[in-house]
């Protein structure tokens, strides 16, 4: 497995987003079990100008990690029940991130289905918050640095093969009712289409 080097994440962020599709989320365990997912839909969040972006507020204990280096995690809590997990973009200093919203499970599924107890299949990883309870993901995963190697690295993102263009589609990003135009339009969520692990908001 060839891990995606720190001058991936150096990109615009929209490159990330896109290229990042199709792409292996690994996650290892504390008890070594590897649970593995690959990428079906991204967010690009990108600046301080961005104002669904977290960076608008400038930097602030929550937003400090997103002026740093890029191929760190980016883990938050939102709506006092989720956590969202995030790959730092762009050069150290412009704040800017990719959300990792749905993932196709592939490996670890009986652990995955014990953390998704209750749910359908359909239900596992098709969203944001569901793939981080899948992955066992929460705010200890803040800034692991994601280039480190599967199986040493508690999150490591792997090359995958590419999606085709003609494969992709874009929209706007969800949840942005309040978020003012021309912001809350923009096309910057990619999923694949028709894989059944995007979430529902298309």
């Amino acid at each position: 497995m060839i891990v995606l080097p720190r001058a991936f994440y150096a990109r615009p962020t929209l490159t990330v987003a896109r290229e990042l599709l199709g792409c292996l989320l690994v996650r290892t365990l504390p008890d070594g079990q590897r649970l593995t997912g690959r990428i079906v839909e991204t967010e690009a969040y990108i600046g301080q100008e961005d104002l669904a972006c977290h960076a608008r507020a400038g930097r602030t204990p929550r937003t400090e990690i997103m002026f740093g280096p890029p191929g760190h995690a980016y883990v938050y809590f939102t709506y006092g029940m989720h956590w969202l997990l995030n790959a730092i973009t762009e050069p150290e200093g412009q704040p800017a991130a990719v959300l990792i919203r749905a993932v196709e499970p592939l490996e670890g599924l009986d652990r995955i289905a014990a953390h998704r107890a209750g749910r359908q299949r359909r239900e596992w990883t098709s969203g944001p918050a569901r793939l981080t309870r899948a992955f066992g993901i929460d705010g200890a995963l803040n800034g692991c640095d994601l280039v480190g190697p599967p199986g040493r690295a508690a999150l490591s993102l792997i090359a995958g093969p590419p999606v085709p263009d003609a494969d992709v589609r874009t929209g706007p990003r969800v949840g942005l009712g309040s978020t003012p135009e021309p912001w809350r339009s923009l096309a910057w969520r990619l999923w694949v289409a028709d894989s059944p692990d995007v979430s529902k908001a298309r």
